[in-house]
């Protein structure tokens, strides 16, 4: 009868290690898929991926969750603020012009002899 032993090293890293490596240094991933019929490109893909901590990322000049409405709350009020700015300037266009009044002065009417 045959022993099945699994043998573990010593000097392994746990999956925390190197995950706490990846986000640490940061791995870029890129790739482009082409598709193509007879010589005629059809779809071409460009991948791009970025595995970093928030930190690392802002390093690098990444910080596109700030303006996303839906990740940071900032960007949702200033995006509330806009849509209420619209509303009001569309009920404003929607409203019936109203007919120009004339107001005239005293003095208006004394110099041109006008009546009201």
């Amino acid at each position: 009868m045959s022993s099945n032993r699994v043998v573990h090293s010593g000097g392994g890293s746990t999956l925390g290690d190197i995950l706490e490596r990846v986000l640490d240094k940061g791995v870029v991933i890129a790739g482009d898929i082409s598709i193509a019929v007879a010589d005629v490109e059809l779809l071409t893909i460009k991948i791009r991926l970025v595995v970093a901590s928030v930190d690392k990322a802002m390093e690098m000049g990444i910080d596109w969750w700030k303006a996303d409405p839906a990740l940071s709350s900032e960007a949702y009020r200033k995006q509330e603020k806009e849509n209420l700015k619209r509303e009001k300037a569309e009920m404003i266009e929607a409203e019936p012009e109203k007919p120009w009044t004339r107001r005239r002065s005293r003095r208006t009417e004394a110099e041109t002899g006008e009546d009201w």
